[in-house]
């Protein structure tokens, strides 16, 4: 309950304040919300599954979001900075669709 609480909170507080990010950053910011939620969904499955552990889960989340954007980063200096996010994202797209099943088989028993 306290997570759903904090996320209702932090949306809240992101509508009401508008933050801007800075324009050299504006690249990552997509990569860096599919890989929270990419933790997120695999948190959510943990959970579901019994073997949730919150510092795994804070690991999870921090090291997706700095490794994506390392990669991405790493990907603009040497100048294929498109590839590799899109490389980025169809493979965390593909773990959050993944995690997504296993959710939806273990809650619908589908």
């Amino acid at each position: 309950m306290i997570p759903a609480v904090a996320l209702a909170i932090g949306i809240a507080l992101g509508l009401f304040f508008e933050p801007t990010v800075p324009a050299g950053l504006q690249p990552y910011l997509p990569i860096a919300v599919v890989a929270a939620l990419d933790a997120v969904f695999g948190a959510v499955r943990a959970q579901l599954d019994g073997i949730f552990d919150d510092r795994v889960f804070v690991v999870s989340f921090v090291s997706n979001v700095l490794i994506a954007g390392l990669v991405v980063f790493l990907g603009d200096q040497l100048g294929v900075g498109g590839q590799l996010s899109t490389g980025v994202v169809v493979v965390l797209g593909i773990r959050i669709f993944s995690n997504a099943a296993a959710i939806r088989r273990r809650i619908f028993k589908a």
